[in-house]
């Protein structure tokens, strides 16, 4: 059985390091006698939620596309609310299928469809609507998935810190692009940042108790 020589205490499971002090554990894992206990949540409600957001989304790229008339413009707003709608729904399904590393998968996937959207608006020479609507509606869509998702499921109180962190650098992204002068309307971008904060209040006043508890455990306050 593995040990904590800071604790003095014995570790059972798989456990790298103690749970109560983080410390590595010496010595051979035995198997946990506690059961796992699967997350349980609501499928239909997810996927209601998830539903309803998606046409909010997509009633506003419409709008946006109205307002816009058929400039250029209007068809990047179009095309990247679809792409936001499908994000959406990615990071919402990865989340429900995998359940673990969820904010590494989200990263990628923001990462993989930014590149193809500037990519893409390069080919058609070049008006920046990738940076200014795609990239921006696809991480305010990506935040609210996170938001769907945690207000869903039961996480426990280290997946809260981390969503809180990728809702913050999703939010960032946009705003670094506002700021370099990189993006020909800034309402988009301001939008994100906005939403960014929202989710990160929204998150801590969820669980913000066990969170600071959390925080405070593992930085030894």
């Amino acid at each position: 059985m593995r040990r904590c020589r800071e604790c003095s205490i014995a570790v059972e499971g798989d456990w790298t390091r103690c749970p109560l002090c983080t410390a590595p554990v010496m010595g051979d894992a035995v198997p946990s006698p506690l059961p796992t206990v699967p997350l349980t949540f609501s499928r239909h409600r997810l996927l209601r939620i998830l539903f309803l957001t998606s046409l909010v989304v997509i009633a506003g790229s419409l709008a946006a596309q109205l307002l816009l008339s058929h400039t250029p413009e209007g068809f990047g707003v179009l095309r990247s609310g679809w792409l936001g709608v499908t994000a959406m729904w990615l990071v919402v399904l990865m989340a429900v299928r995998k359940r673990r590393n969820v904010a590494k998968g989200t990263i990628y996937l923001v990462v993989l469809i930014g590149l193809v959207c500037v990519y893409w608006d390069y080919l058609t020479g070049w008006r920046a609507w990738s940076l200014t609507y795609a990239l921006p509606i696809v991480c305010a869509s990506s935040i609210a998935a996170l938001l769907i998702t945690v207000r869903a499921m039961r996480f426990e109180a280290t997946e809260h810190i981390l969503y809180s962190g990728l809702a913050a650098v999703l939010g960032l992204a946009p705003i670094v692009f506002l700021a370099f002068g990189w993006v020909t309307y800034p309402l988009p971008s301001a939008l994100c940042g906005g939403l960014s904060i929202l989710a990160l209040v929204l998150l801590q006043l969820a669980r913000g108790r066990e969170v600071r508890l959390e925080l405070a455990r593992r930085l030894h306050v």
